[in-house]
C-alpha cells in the first residue's frame, strides 16, 4: 500500500467482512484464500483511487549496501527505480502475479487461489511478466532505451 495507515485500513475492512461471515465459513471455501482475495481487491481499489500502481521494491527489501561506493549506490538506486517503473507498466494480472510471487513469496497454489485462476495460468503470467521485465531492463541498461 505504500504506507502503514492505508495497509491497516485495508486489514480492518477485511477483518470486519470476515467477522460478518464467521457464522458461515463454508460459503467461501479456503478462508485464507478468501481473505487474501478480499485484501488484494480492496488494496487495488485504494491504489487505483490514489493513482499508484505498485508497491516500492525498496519498502520490501533492504537494498542498501553499507560498503557500497557512491557510484555503486547510485547505480543500484537507478536500477531499482527502472525495475519499479517497468513493473508498473505491466498488464494488471502480470503485475499482481509478480508482486505476489517474487516480492511477497506466495506459492503458485496460493496465488492461484487468491486470484481465482488455474495454476498453469499463474505460471504463464509470471513467466511473461519476468521475461518482459528482463527484456525491458536489458534494453535500458545496454542501450539507454526507455522501458516503454
Amino acid at each position: 500500500m505504500g504506507n502503514e495507515a492505508d495497509a491497516l485500513d485495508v486489514v480492518q475492512e477485511v477483518m470486519m467482512k470476515a467477522w460478518e461471515k464467521i457464522d458461515d465459513p463454508e460459503s467461501f471455501g479456503s478462508p485464507e484464500a478468501w481473505c487474501m482475495t478480499l485484501t488484494k481487491n480492496r488494496s487495488l481499489d485504494l491504489l487505483k483511487k490514489k493513482g499508484r500502481n505498485h508497491l516500492p521494491l525498496t519498502d520490501q527489501y533492504d537494498l542498501q549496501a553499507g560498503s557500497a561506493t557512491p557510484l555503486e549506490a547510485t547505480e543500484s538506486k537507478e536500477s531499482i527505480n527502472n525495475i519499479q517503473e517497468i513493473i508498473s507498466h505491466l498488464p494488471e494480472l502480470q503485475r499482481t502475479v509478480i508482486q505476489l510471487r517474487d516480492v511477497e513469496g506466495y506459492s503458485y497454489k496460493e496465488i492461484a487461489d487468491i486470484m481465482d485462476v488455474g495454476m498453469s495460468h499463474v505460471k504463464v503470467l509470471l513467466h511473461r511478466a519476468r521475461k518482459q521485465v528482463q527484456r525491458r531492463f536489458r534494453r535500458v541498461n545496454q542501450h539507454g532505451i526507455s522501458y516503454s
